[in-house]
């Protein structure tokens, strides 16, 4: 049986930008290449990590991932099935949460909040009151179902933000920094949940973000973005293979942070084409 996953090939993203020049101000088209010949997998099951420094072209491949955007070239099939062509059956099977974003009506409950984006969706009656007291159970927000979002601390939104991911059920979950700001417990908090939902509930999740640490406690495989390409994937343990980090009169092994600034350091330095050490 296959196993069902996201799977994007050769993805490439162009944006035309117009420029004013000279003594009359005429326009000059430039092309700007966000995104060059990605390609990854994000199988159910399973948190795959995408690292990189600003503008490397992170949230511009979860836009295209996510059917916000359309790829200039390149192909991505959800459990085997065209995404681009199909991308509102995409949109059904995905939810998108990012950090620090303000997308709840603050002057609304928690309840209401998740009430209302779940009418979104068609979810409605006895299913939408279950599916909304299981998901503030989930990110512990059950005690405060009933009061207003603009009340909450900056942790208490956004683990309401990932119940608002979750309100349709998606097969797969894209979080842009979900712990961006956060205190320490309440990062652990989420993280906990994040996990849960890959090894308990089976969703595929993309997981970007700054927080080495979160990466290497989380994310079952990664791949680095520098520039718009991916530079090197694999697992925790194949990217220090690849930074040839086996220690040797070392106390400790480099983590993923120094492996992460080498790998960028080095692609910059001699041009070298993407690595892996996976087959």
């Amino acid at each position: 049986m296959e196993t069902k996953k996201i799977e994007a090939k050769n993805l490439e993203k162009q944006y035309v930008l117009k420029e004013k020049t000279g003594l009359f101000r005429s326009k000059n088209k430039k092309i700007v290449q966000a995104v060059k010949g990605v390609s990854l997998e994000i199988p159910k099951g399973k948190i795959v990590g995408v690292l990189g420094i600003n503008g490397a072209g992170k949230t511009t491949t979860i836009r295209m991932l996510a059917s916000i955007i359309e790829p200039t070239a390149g192909e991505i099939t959800m459990n085997g099935i065209d995404a681009v062509k199909n991308h509102l059956w995409v949109k059904e099977r995905i939810n998108v949460v990012s950090g620090g974003e303000r997308n709840l009506y603050w002057r609304l409950t928690a309840s209401e909040n998740l009430k209302y984006f779940g009418s979104l969706y068609g979810v409605k009656g006895m299913e939408l009151k279950e599916k909304i007291a299981r998901l503030l159970k989930l990110v512990g927000l059950e005690e405060v179902a009933d009061i207003p979002v603009e009340r909450y601390s900056k942790g208490m939104k956004q683990r309401l933000q990932i119940a608002r991911g979750l309100i349709n059920d998606p097969e797969y979950i894209f979080l842009d920094e979900p712990t961006l700001g956060l205190d320490i417990v309440i990062a652990k908090e989420i993280r906990k949940v994040i996990h849960e939902l890959a090894k308990k509930d089976d969703k595929g999740i993309l997981l970007t973000t700054h927080y080495i640490s979160e990466a290497e406690e989380l994310c079952d495989y990664i791949y680095i973005l520098d520039n718009g390409k991916i530079i090197a994937q694999g697992t925790k343990e194949e990217l220090k293979e690849l930074f040839n980090c086996k220690p040797k009169v070392v106390l400790q092994e480099p983590g993923l942070e120094e492996i992460l600034m080498k790998i960028i350091s080095d692609s910059r330095g001699d041009g070298n084409e993407k690595k892996s050490v996976s087959n």
